[in-house]
């Protein structure tokens, strides 16, 4: 069975460091370009000091975190973040390999989309990498579409990324008070 929590305790907040770096790794292991703007955008000092202030960086009110867990198992998660006072921005939606394809991704998206519009937000912004197809395909099947870059990034990640944005004032893919699909 899936579930997908806001993680709590000591020991939840742990799986969800976890969770992050091997995200990290497995940036870095597609190897290439990609590779380097892993390495770039989350140096390993930095990276580790976000994974220490993880719980405080994405707290309510203006963040969140989500934690799929399938079979007793922490297996995946996401997070969102202030962009600007009516944008939030997710960061870091990540599933483990043996947990694809088990509607882990889904549910945490739907989660985090429903949380932001619980929180007030009118619009979500995210990035991904443009060789994460599977990533790419979830998102636009939630009602995301593709934007240009929102943010300053090194030159060599604007062409290895897709920027996506949904206005959460259009969209009706999970409402106040739903319970995210697994």
């Amino acid at each position: 069975m899936l579930a997908i929590i806001e993680p709590e305790t000591p020991q939840q907040f742990d799986d969800v460091r976890q969770l992050c770096w091997e995200y990290r790794d497995f940036l870095i292991g597609l190897g290439g370009k990609s590779a380097q703007v892993c390495l770039r955008a989350y140096p390993h000092d930095q990276y580790d000091a976000l994974m220490q202030t993880l719980e405080t960086y994405h707290a309510r009110p203006d963040g969140g975190l989500r934690l799929a867990i399938f079979r007793g198992e922490p297996v995946g998660c996401g997070m969102f973040q202030k962009f600007e006072p009516d944008t939030a921005e997710i960061k870091r939606v990540f599933v483990r390999e043996a947990a694809r394809g088990t509607g882990a991704g889904r549910g945490i998206m739907n989660a985090l989309i429903r949380d932001c519009r619980d929180r007030g937000y009118d619009r979500i912004l995210m990035d991904t990498g443009k060789i994460l197809t599977a990533a790419r395909g979830l998102y636009s099947s939630l009602g995301f579409a593709q934007r240009g870059p929102y943010q300053e990034f090194h030159k060599n990640a604007f062409n290895l990324l897709t920027y996506f944005e949904m206005d959460l004032r259009e969209s009706p893919s999970v409402r106040p008070g739903q319970h995210p699909a697994n």
